[in-house]
């Protein structure tokens, strides 16, 4: 007896419009991925999420910069293979067709960051998608000379930051989610600098600062960083109340439930929305997220499942997490900022605005991973947190002339607000956000 050959369906709900490719059109970008070939998808510059259907093979590939994930159904006819930005997307569409009772989000596949992941659709059992990698830096790479180092790193970031004002109108504003700190000061000043290389109008950036109920560090910190520059008439404050800041709101946002990330989304979902009732019209932000993981900047003293040597000797551990074959890796998030970029990546969608994260680009993490770590610091922790302040600092000197503060070093979501607000607006045990997520399906 022959059977029907089952028929195999793929919805692509993807926006190729959020894509940020900097060196092709989305088109040639998809055409590189559907020849499968990892060199051709490592020429891809930019943050992107692609996908590629070839009969029954599908492709799919992106960059830290945008979520993709999947889910397949099963039909009578054949497989559903539904492919999203968000769960909330897939869940709706799969409702639309009467397939909702098969959803559930631990159903749902994210695509890690910097692999190409096929899958075919050849029906019941369903075979498991291989991934495979396309960004390989080459570690230790660099000369143990900070001032090379650090200009490598910042003109390779000036460099991105130069190709996407390319890509964007020039009569149009732009404002960097800004802190003081190093990486939202950095990538103001390279902006600043190349803004007037190009000859064009730097009023149209601006340096966008949260102050929760009119207190925290960032606010001053923020003020005192561009005084000392001169450029303090770009400064602009969004002050809220604590009641703005709704972290199971922003858990229905990023869809997920990590404390770090919940507190530090709930923030850029409060900056925001305040620019976005300041300014209706407003469409790009550029932030400093993947400055930390780049240098590996986070207290290793925190986190029980690490030591330096294992944040020093694995390839961007900060930015993947253990990695697609590893035990703990997660199927359902990936890992690292992998999972972690929709902290700031998810609020500014929601909100209308189209984020860009130029340290989270592959070339600038390619010069990142290429520091000797290790020689530089001895296994020392207090030499490998002092470092990106160091390598920043000469860097952005070399690049835009600018004597660029350094201060010490605070999580976003802590900076904005006293300790006070801070303890009475999140909850101490992880559980209760694993519950506030848990309750977005029942």
């Amino acid at each position: 007896m022959n059977f029907p050959q089952p028929i195999e369906r793929v919805v692509n709900l993807l926006d190729s419009d959020a894509n940020q490719i900097l060196n092709m059109t989305v088109e040639e970008a998809t055409n590189s991925l559907a020849t499968g070939d990892v060199n051709q998808v490592r020429q891809i510059d930019g943050h992107f999420a692609l996908l590629h259907k070839d009969g029954q093979l599908i492709r799919m590939a992106r960059s830290l910069g945008r979520p993709l994930r999947y889910f397949l159904a099963k039909r009578s006819e054949g497989p559903c293979l539904v492919v999203a930005e968000r769960m909330d997307e897939i869940a709706d569409f799969l409702n639309s067709e009467g397939l909702g009772d098969q959803f559930h989000p631990s159903y749902t596949r994210m695509v890690p960051a910097h692999h190409i992941t096929e899958l075919k659709l050849i029906g019941c059992p369903d075979p498991n998608p291989v991934n495979r990698r396309f960004f390989s830096p080459e570690r230790n790479r660099l000369p143990s000379n900070l001032d090379q180092i650090g200009e490598r790193y910042i003109s390779q970031l000036a460099k991105e930051c130069d190709s996407w004002l390319d890509r964007i109108d020039s009569s149009e504003p732009f404002g960097v989610l800004f802190s003081g700190g190093i990486d939202s000061g950095s990538v103001f000043l390279v902006l600043y600098h190349l803004l007037l290389q190009r000859g064009e109008a730097p009023q149209r950036l601006k340096a966008f600062t949260l102050s929760v109920d009119g207190a925290g560090q960032d606010e001053q910190q923020a003020a005192d960083f561009l005084k000392q520059l001169d450029l303090g008439l770009f400064l602009e404050t969004i002050t809220v109340p604590s009641s703005a800041i709704d972290y199971q709101a922003t858990i229905r946002v990023i869809e997920d439930y990590k404390p770090l990330d919940v507190q530090a989304a709930a923030m850029v979902y409060a900056l925001c929305r305040g620019i976005r009732e300041r300014y209706p019209d407003w469409k790009w932000l550029i932030d400093g997220d993947g400055g930390d993981e780049n240098m590996k900047d986070y207290p290793i003293e925190e986190n029980p499942e690490l030591t330096i040597r294992s944040v020093l000797n694995n390839t961007m551990l900060y930015q993947e997490g253990w990695g697609v074959d590893a035990v703990k890796h997660s199927q359902t998030y990936s890992g690292g900022q992998s999972r972690g970029h929709i902290r700031s990546w998810a609020p500014a969608r929601k909100l209308g605005f189209r984020g860009f994260s130029p340290y989270a680009l592959p070339n600038v993490i390619e010069v990142a991973e290429g520091i000797p770590f290790i020689e530089l610091t001895d296994w020392d922790h207090e030499k490998l947190y002092s470092l990106k302040g160091e390598v920043v600092r000469r860097g952005v000197q070399a690049v835009t002339g600018f004597e660029m503060p350094i201060y010490e070093k605070r999580r976003f979501q802590k900076g904005v607000t006293s300790p006070e607000v801070f303890e009475g607006l999140f909850p101490k045990d992880e559980s209760e956000y694993r519950q506030a997520f848990q309750a977005i399906y029942g």
